[in-house]
């Protein structure tokens, strides 16, 4: 039998189980998979971005992995178009990798060794790019800004937090997760093929609502967010706050959530009525959009009351 002949068998087989409901069949992503370009229309260049570091505390540690993929999609429908160029380097940190760090990703102090990354084809890469996707942008954006200052200026959204995978009926947003919901399968945790994975998923629609993955980050995206910081709160109320999504910092001593700008209002007179007795509260909050969001920097300051 012909290489050929047995895989078409093989994914005849893989239909067969696939369209019975006690089984659900994962296929291996092919990485060198084209999908057709798109015509028409408000099309736009888009990047993903996924790093691998020594650790995870950007102050500390460094980047050691950069994989970038641009890609082209529609801005008014989020369909995803071709893979335009990929990119995928390694940098020597100038200081030895932690092992548990090796144990995650892989990468090895040899591996690095005398290695850079090539800046003139991530800055070729990033030229008209209108949105720039990490699946945790708030863990790589503050690591690949201070070694390419390019990042800095752009739009950036985050696959993680402004998809509501819930709302799919998804419960885990991990990558690999998401990607076994969505019917496929990969070898991750390294920077270019989870770049590769995460486009896959995007290209995916959201539930049924008619659109696509991509399409709900984008609309997300677009909108200003803000951070509110819950001031003079009792912390004793620790299980109410965590129920709420809010999150504790320690130097601030405060309260904190993020969530969409149109919600601040609501969650005040939440505030006013449950924590703050019905006392009338003037709340900070900082203001973010798609250029500022995930950089680790203080947002445009305002206040809300209720």
């Amino acid at each position: 039998m012909s290489t050929k002949a047995g895989k078409s068998d093989l994914e005849s087989m893989a239909a067969r189980l696939d369209a019975h409901s006690d089984y659900q069949v994962l296929r291996r992503l092919d990485p060198a998979r084209q999908h057709p370009g798109l015509s028409g229309g408000a099309i736009s260049r888009a990047v993903i971005v996924d790093t691998e570091t020594t650790g995870m505390d950007p102050k500390s540690d460094e980047l050691i992995e950069i994989g970038l993929v641009a890609f082209e999609y529609s801005r008014e429908t989020g369909e995803i178009g071709r893979v335009l160029e990929t990119y995928n380097g390694l940098e020597d940190p100038g200081m030895p990798i932690p092992p548990e760090s090796t144990a995650v990703h892989g990468i090895t102090d040899q591996m690095v060794s005398g290695q850079r990354f090539d800046d003139d084809a991530v800055s070729r890469m990033l030229e008209g790019v209108a949105i720039v996707i990490a699946h945790n942008a708030g863990f790589d954006r503050p690591f690949v800004e201070p070694r390419f200052e390019r990042f800095a200026s752009l739009a950036w959204g985050c696959s993680w937090q402004e998809i509501p995978w819930e709302e799919a009926g998804i419960s885990s947003a991990k990558l690999e997760y998401l990607a076994y919901r969505h019917g496929f399968f990969f070898e991750g945790h390294r920077a270019e093929i989870d770049c590769l994975a995460l486009l896959e998923v995007l290209r995916r629609p959201f539930g049924d609502t008619g659109k696509t993955n991509l399409k709900v980050l984008l609309d997300s995206a677009r909108k200003p967010s803000v951070r509110l910081w819950a001031s003079n709160s009792p912390f004793e109320s620790k299980d109410l706050w965590k129920a709420r999504a809010y999150r504790w910092e320690p130097e601030r001593k405060t309260w904190y959530r993020d969530l969409p700008k149109d919600e601040a209002k609501t969650e005040v007179a939440w505030l006013k009525a449950e924590i703050f007795g019905g006392r009338s509260v003037a709340l900070n909050m900082e203001v973010f959009n798609a250029r500022t969001r995930y950089a680790g920097r203080e947002g445009r300051q305002e206040t809300v009351r209720a």
